[in-house]
C-alpha cells in the first residue's frame, strides 16, 4: 500500500529526474536472477543528491509515526537500505541496527549489527520491494532475536502478486512511498514513455519471471 496519492507521485518523479529508475521497453536488462525487465531500479543514487534524500527521510519518518506510531529501533535492510534507514533514524532521534542476508562467517557471526534487545518495537525500511524473498528474511531474523516488528516501509515496489502474497501470508504490513502503477502513469504524463511503451510495461509486471520483451 503507498502512503498516499501525492507522495508516490511526487516520489516517482524524482526517481525518474536522477535516473534511479530507468525505464527501456526496448533494450531491457537483466536482473541477477536472470529475468529480463524493462526496468531498473537503484534507490542508493538518492544519497548523492541532498534535497531528494530529505524528502524521502522526512516522508518515511513522518508517515512511520502515522501508520505505526513511535517505534524504539529503526532496523535497514542491508546493504540498499542501510543509507536512507540511518537517516530516518536519525531524523526520529532512534537507534538504528541494519540486518545482514545471513550471518556472518566470522568474529561474533552476528545476522543483526547494532544494540537490539528483545522486546522492543522495530520498524524495517528498505529500499525495494521486488519478491520480498529477502526483506521478509530480515524481518524473520528480527522476530528470532526477540523483536516485535511492527512493519515495513520502502521506497518502491513493483507491484509483484507474488510480494502481495508473500507479505500477506507472513502478516507484515508493508507501506511505500511509490509504486509501479503510479510510476507509469506518471512516466506517460511527463513523456519518459509512450502509452504504448506503457502497456508492454504492464505486461511485464503481470508475468514478469517468462516476459522476454
Amino acid at each position: 500500500m503507498i502512503f498516499n496519492k501525492d507522495t508516490a507521485e511526487k516520489t516517482a518523479e524524482l526517481l525518474l529526474q536522477i535516473n534511479a529508475i530507468k525505464l527501456n521497453p526496448k533494450n531491457p536488462f537483466t536482473w541477477a536472477s536472470g529475468w529480463k525487465s524493462p526496468i531498473y531500479c537503484d534507490n542508493r543514487l538518492i544519497l548523492s543528491f541532498p534535497p531528494i534524500r530529505n524528502f524521502v527521510r522526512e516522508e518515511f519518518s513522518k508517515h512511520i509515526e502515522k501508520e505505526f506510531g513511535k517505534p524504539d529501533v529503526i532496523a535497514g535492510v542491508a546493504t540498499g537500505a542501510i543509507g536512507i534507514g540511518m537517516l530516518v533514524a536519525e531524523y526520529m532521534g532512534l537507534p538504528f541496527v541494519y540486518v545482514r542476508p545471513e550471518p556472518k562467517k566470522h568474529g561474533r557471526q552476528n545476522q543483526i549489527e547494532g544494540f537490539l534487545q528483545s522486546g522492543q518495537n522495530v520498524v524495517v525500511v528498505e529500499d525495494l520491494i521486488s519478491t520480498g524473498n529477502s526483506s521478509l528474511m530480515a524481518v524473520e531474523a528480527l522476530k528470532e532475536a526477540g523483536a516485535h516488528v511492527k512493519g515495513m516501509v520502502a521506497i518502491f515496489t513493483y507491484g509483484f502478486d507474488v510480494a502481495k502474497d508473500n507479505f500477506k501470508k507472513a502478516n507484515v504490513d508493508l507501506n511505500t512511498l511509490a509504486d509501479y502503477s503510479h510510476l507509469l502513469d506518471l512516466a506517460v504524463a511527463k513523456k519518459y514513455i509512450t502509452e504504448e511503451e506503457q502497456i508492454t510495461l504492464q505486461e511485464w509486471q503481470v508475468s514478469p519471471s517468462t516476459w522476454n520483451g
